[in-house]
């Protein structure tokens, strides 16, 4: 497909923002490098061309006012109390979202990493596009050897033990965005389905915020963008 047939395709991005956090409380609107979390990946999304428009999903109002304080256009969609709760999905709120807003591909991207720029973006987008992917994950690449519980190697053979300049290593994902065609997350009620892509990020993008630890590490990364 060509550059003009990808802007004609509806991607809509949704960031969903729950108001509780446990391990960092208001993690979501909390200041991290001079803004408020959220911000980093709301104006990649924003400045991204192949992205038609940008919304937040969420249950606070306190976040709501944040996300318009940014005034970068970023529209809001109320999500329902069950909706975001600890065990609520994140399919939930995708198929939530889908019954309230038209698109054909659906760009879910988590606040809780922020190093994701728009450039990423832009190269994922083109290329799904490009080869025709149904859904699509980021990722980075880990050059570690994994094991089962049960001793068994999952990614390399010990009697062949690869050094490490020739290994290829196995994907990790990293959690900074999904690409969904409305009818993937319509039939198998899941952001992944279809033909599935893999869109490859830079290692340090490994890291994301669950812990107070994580977001020392990645604020230093932060200040340096």
């Amino acid at each position: 497909l060509s550059l003009k047939n990808l802007i004609m395709l509806n991607n809509i991005a949704l960031i969903p923002l729950r108001g509780g956090s446990k391990g960092i409380p208001k993690k979501n609107i909390k200041l991290i490098a001079g803004k408020p979390l959220c911000a980093w990946v709301l104006e990649s999304a924003v400045a991204c061309d192949l992205i038609d428009d940008v919304y937040v999903s969420t249950d606070s109002e306190e976040i709501s006012q944040v996300v318009d304080d940014l005034n970068i256009g970023v529209k809001l969609i109320v999500r329902p109390p069950e909706l975001a709760t600890d065990s609520a999905s994140t399919e939930s709120v995708m198929l939530h979202f889908a019954e309230n807003v038209d698109f054909d591909v659906l760009t879910t991207i988590q606040a809780t990493s922020p190093l994701l720029n728009t450039l990423h973006l832009e190269n994922a987008i083109k290329q799904f596009t490009n080869k025709q992917f149904d859904s699509m994950l980021s990722a980075v690449r880990t050059k570690r050897f994994f094991w089962n519980d049960n001793g068994t190697p999952i990614n390399y053979e010990p009697e062949k033990r690869p050094r490490r300049q020739d290994f290829k290593g196995t994907f990790m994902e990293n959690g900074a965005f999904y690409l969904t065609k409305r009818s993937v997350l319509e039939k198998y009620k899941c952001r992944l389905g279809g033909k599935v892509g893999v869109f490859e990020m830079p290692e340090e993008t490994m890291l994301e915020i669950d812990e107070a630890d994580d977001w020392t590490a990645i604020e230093r990364l932060l200040m340096q963008v």
